[in-house]
């Protein structure tokens, strides 16, 4: 039931059609809602599409069960890297720990290319994987140093195609300071904080070092949500 050291766990289903769309994976959201719901291994469940978009798990089919199914349990360890998983009191979410964990990598650049943040075109999961996995890319700004030679390794990638990434990873530096510190993806700093910070600072520097009164007085934000000075 869960894929890697991503926050959410998720669910493994046998394909099934939803709304027009086939689906074989489903959010669980976190732990405290596996067990509000008492989602177990070998379950028959209820899938909805929240929004029309991300497949969820609404209830078990209780009628269904057989006596066989497995309560789940997030794993103290993450599966790729083998790092500990930690779950701060008073959060839902459990995240790996480790520094240099690949899955956590390609998760943190698939959030810094998508839509709402650099918005990279053409930089999908697939692509994604594979520059981790090649060692192309081990934070961001590698992102910035790929040449031609390096896209045309990767399966699947003709010239045009790589060109166009390129062309989209060089737009990208083009953006506004909300975007940006958005891709970032700190810890408790969605949207609408990355756009009271834009509101609030000049620039990631002036941002870095203001104190954490500052960051706290800023109307809209709270201890919680804000990054630490």
């Amino acid at each position: 039931m869960w894929e890697g050291p991503s926050p959410d766990p998720t669910a493994v289903l046998e394909p099934v059609r939803v709304g027009g769309v086939t689906v074989s994976s489903a959010t669980l959201h976190n732990q405290d809602e596996v067990d509000r719901k008492d989602i177990r291994v070998g379950d028959t469940v209820v899938v909805q599409r929240a929004g029309d978009v991300i497949p969820e798990v609404v209830k078990v089919i209780l009628e269904k069960r057989t006596g066989k199914e497995k309560k789940f349990r997030l794993p103290d360890r993450c599966p790729v890297c083998g790092s500990e998983v930690d779950r701060p009191e008073g959060e839902s979410v459990a995240r790996c720990t480790g520094i240099a964990c690949p899955a956590k990598l390609k998760e943190t650049i698939f959030h810094f290319a998508s839509r709402d943040a650099l918005n990279i075109d053409g930089l999908g999961e697939k692509i994604i994987e594979q520059l981790v996995d090649r060692r192309l890319i081990q934070d961001y700004a590698d992102l910035y140093k790929l040449t031609l030679e390096d896209l045309l390794t990767l399966e699947r990638m003709g010239t045009k195609l790589a060109n166009n990434l390129l062309t989209s990873i060089r737009n990208s530096k083009k953006t506004s300071l909300d975007r940006l510190i958005y891709a970032l993806g700190i810890l408790h700093v969605g949207e609408h904080i990355s756009k009271l910070l834009e509101d609030e600072f000049s620039s990631v520097e002036e941002l870095s070092q203001a104190s954490g009164d500052r960051l706290i007085a800023i109307k809209g934000s709270g201890k919680k949500s804000l990054p630490p000075s």
